[in-house]
């Protein structure tokens, strides 16, 4: 019976993104365009480079690329019309190589439609983007190789899926060791019922296979991967009065995440850290999740697990590591580990940005955050 239901739901999403969905502008909720943080000058430009009519079919809830990219291999779970894969293909740069696997076949030709376009204006003398029509469930079948990929993302689409664990199994099948998942979604407040489970626009909607938020910690770790690390979050607004009344009192946020998969070397130390700059587009500061920025020449005291990841993943070159108590060449204060209250939950965080907004927003006049640029 599960079998039966994930091809009906498999079916019906696809019904949904190759046939109603023709345009950003056909959707019923604004789940799938939540607007993300703002965008460094660098990735703007590469946004601005994809062709229009990739463009307008885009749906996400979120800026699905990260930092560190040069002549990474990058997976897009979900790649739809191309608008990620092309504005990370330029950015990988000719070396790099980024591949996008989405289920729906129409979706797959537009973005096969626009690779010589992309090219040709990046310069590139040989295509380094390749898009196969397939399911993020079974990258195996697709021939997606195993520790093949530096980083994988996804942008508001693993929600779509009923198996988020099989999803998860394979993401981490095809990592290499110090990759990692960089990944937008929606998420529910709590374990959602079957009226909302089962309704056919909440599913296309990127809502009725919402996870609740809690669940994700308990997933990644099941497979394998360290505990999520969350980056940001913003409310979503349905602006839609029949869905409301489906979904009543329950909430969503859209959230991006990154989990990182780990070399099984043991437990690691604290350490204190100090970023050395120079990542593309994060030279003097480097926000690496709600919880922790790293500017250029300061010394910053991390846990036991941000310290792995730093030493075993690709951003170890930018980061001199040193086990607490030992002194580091820095002029710079340090910021201790102690004082700091972590945060995981994604309503939270969105609940903290929306009022930091407000307040800015209300404020501006009187320079309460210096300029209407860093609000």
């Amino acid at each position: 019976m599960a079998a039966q239901r994930d091809a009906e739901i498999r079916k019906d999403v696809q019904s949904y993104y190759g046939q109603v969905l023709k345009k950003s502008a056909d959707l019923q909720t604004r789940a799938c365009v939540t607007a993300a943080r703002q965008v460094p000058r660098h990735i703007r430009e590469a946004l601005q480079n994809v062709h229009e009519d990739v463009a307008l079919r885009y749906y996400g809830c979120g800026l699905v690329i990260p930092e560190c990219l040069e002549n990474c291999w990058i997976l897009d779970l979900g790649s739809g019309s191309g608008r990620d894969c092309y504005a990370l293909s330029q950015l990988v740069g000719e070396k790099g190589h980024a591949t996008g696997i989405d289920m729906t076949e129409s979706q797959v030709e537009v973005a096969r439609n626009y690779l010589e376009y992309h090219m040709e204006k990046y310069g590139f003398q040989m295509p380094n983007v390749t898009f196969i029509h397939g399911y993020i469930e079974k990258l195996g079948e697709a021939g997606i190789k195993n520790e093949s990929y530096d980083i994988v993302i996804s942008n508001c689409v693993i929600n779509l899926v009923p198996n988020k664990e099989q999803v998860l199994q394979e993401v981490y099948r095809v990592l290499k060791h110090g990759g990692e998942l960089y990944f937008s979604d929606v998420y529910a407040s709590l374990e959602l019922p079957e009226e909302i489970r089962t309704h056919k626009v909440l599913w296309g909607e990127c809502l009725g296979g919402a996870l609740y938020w809690k669940d994700l910690a308990i997933l990644a770790q099941k497979v394998g991967f360290c505990a999520p690390r969350l980056v940001t979050a913003n409310p979503v607004t349905i602006q839609n009065k029949e869905l409301e009344r489906v979904i009543g009192d329950f909430r969503f946020v859209s959230a991006t995440f990154r989990l990182f998969k780990l070399p099984k070397i043991g437990l690691a130390k604290r350490c204190q850290v100090i970023y050395n700059g120079g990542i593309t587009g994060h030279e003097k500061e480097l926000i690496f999740d709600a919880n922790f920025t790293f500017k250029e020449g300061e010394m910053v005291e991390v846990d036991e697990e941000t310290s792995a990841i730093l030493k075993n993943s690709r951003f170890s070159q930018a980061f001199l590591i040193r086990p607490v108590g030992e002194r580091l060449p820095t002029p710079g204060c340090c910021s201790a580990l102690e004082s700091k209250v972590i945060i995981t939950d994604p309503f939270k965080l969105a609940e903290e940005s929306g009022n930091s907004k407000s307040r800015c927003l209300s404020d501006v006049s009187k320079g309460c955050c210096g300029t209407k640029k860093s609000c």
